[in-house]
């Protein structure tokens, strides 16, 4: 197990239900965001996270779960992801033991899902859960979205008294719409699911206030930590992973070099080719000090 920290960030190299049991204190979190592996075969850097049996995946889930339920305050908030074919399991587990105020569902596009014989899962499933449900977090008015029957069609809700244009903004509903990240996205990093930018802030805006502490206990490429540094929150990411902690150390700034090596964000294929220019294409483009051009 290795330790970095620095101005309130810290980062675990080591496994999540060590890291948990020893190196975490009991109600000490007030905001927790668990993207587990999903038992579905993903390649995380050698690492397939396929377990011999169902049993055997879900039986090591609960063991986590309760652990992370055992670090929340009172007054603490989860929320936890997981494939759409275990989250029945998850919500049963976890409903025995916190309120589920939500069931959320993440849906984005996807062009490479080509299902041919039934549907291509376009969705992953969030469960927004609390130990309390008379006393958490919640800052609706930081998370408000467009209300387009308001702010659009200006429709008259004249169930009021003067009758009024509808709101132009509310609180988002169950279903969320972020674009998966790509290979050409900025926030792009090297790593098999990814989570979004934007994902992260909503989730970390409502349910956490500045100075507030958010853990992840599967960090990947520590979004969780970046955003929350990002919002001026605390964090603690846990990763497994020598190569993502390598991510997170630089995403968070903590470190400038890992064993002798520079840390920097890996250069993508299509940044280290040569494009053509001409007149025409010229103002799109930024030269780039290596001669390669990145579009603007």
């Amino acid at each position: 197990m290795k330790i970095f920290e620095y101005q309130n960030h810290k980062i675990i190299n080591g496994d999540s239900l060590e890291v948990l049991s020893n190196e975490v204190l009991d109600n000490s979190i007030d905001l927790i965001f668990v993207d587990p592996p999903y038992n579905i075969g993903k390649n995380f850097n050698g690492h397939k996270d396929k377990w011999a049996t169902d049993d055997d995946y879900l039986n090591w889930c609960y063991k986590w779960i309760d652990l992370c339920i055992s670090k929340l305050k009172p007054n603490g908030s989860m929320y936890i992801m997981t494939s759409t074919q275990f989250m029945p399991y998850f919500d049963i587990s976890i409903r025995k033991k916190m309120t589920i105020l939500s069931r959320l569902v993440w849906y984005y596009d996807s062009s490479g899902v080509q299902a041919k014989n039934y549907y291509g899962s376009m969705y992953e499933p969030i469960l927004f859960c609390v130990k309390n449900p008379d006393n958490y977090t919640f800052n609706a008015n930081d998370i408000l979205v467009e209300a387009k029957t308001g702010a659009k069609r200006k429709l008259i809700d004249y169930r009021k008294n003067p009758p009024q244009v509808y709101s132009s903004e509310k609180v988002p509903g169950n279903v969320w719409e972020f674009a998966r990240v790509r290979y050409r996205m900025d926030e792009y990093e090297n790593h098999p699911t990814q989570k979004p930018i934007a994902l992260l802030e909503r989730i970390i805006k409502a349910s956490s206030n500045v100075g507030d502490t958010v853990l992840d206990p599967f960090s990947g490429t520590f979004t969780t930590s970046f955003v929350a540094q990002q919002l001026g929150r605390k964090s603690i990411g846990i990763e497994l992973q020598e190569e993502y902690i390598k991510i997170g150390l630089r995403r968070l700034n903590l470190a400038e070099e890992y064993n002798g090596e520079k840390l920097q964000k890996e250069v993508r294929t299509f940044e280290n080719q040569k494009i053509p220019i001409n007149v025409q294409t010229l103002n799109l483009f930024d030269e780039q000090p290596n001669g390669t051009y990145i579009h603007k």
